[in-house]
């Protein structure tokens, strides 16, 4: 299984009105670190012919995270099969290694030109079970 991890420092900007990171920002963590997984592997031609679109989405809030804390954000694809991907995203407090956050994701797959669910082309599958 193929991941893909990154470290980000919470800000100020990152904080609701009681001082923890809001739950809204870590849905866009979430989006954030799966579409950068996606563009960090993908080829030109890949990009120019596929989206993925999010049709369920799940999250777990298991801690807080506070003003200054580093987290690291790691994210997986657990299986495709047909038109649709289940992607996990995790966040750690890199500093306790305590799970903040763990999300599920099913994406499907749509062509670009038709704008309609395509079934997974073998090439994609490979990019993320190495």
């Amino acid at each position: 299984m193929h991941t893909y991890e990154k470290n980000i420092t919470v800000s100020s900007d990152d904080l609701d009105e009681l001082n923890h990171v809001n739950n809204v920002r870590y849905v866009q963590w979430v989006n954030d670190i799966a579409k950068e997984h996606w563009y960090q592997n993908a080829s030109q031609e890949m990009l120019d012919n596929f989206i993925w679109v999010v049709i369920k989405h799940c999250i777990q809030y298991k801690g807080a995270a506070f003003l200054n804390d580093v987290l690291k954000l790691k994210t997986y694809v657990l299986f495709s099969e047909g038109v649709t991907s289940m992607r996990i995203v995790e966040i750690y407090n890199d500093t306790t290694k305590k799970l903040l956050v763990k999300s599920e994701i099913n994406f499907c797959l749509i062509n670009k030109q038709s704008n309609r669910p395509t079934r997974i082309p073998e090439n994609i599958l490979n990019l993320f079970s190495k």
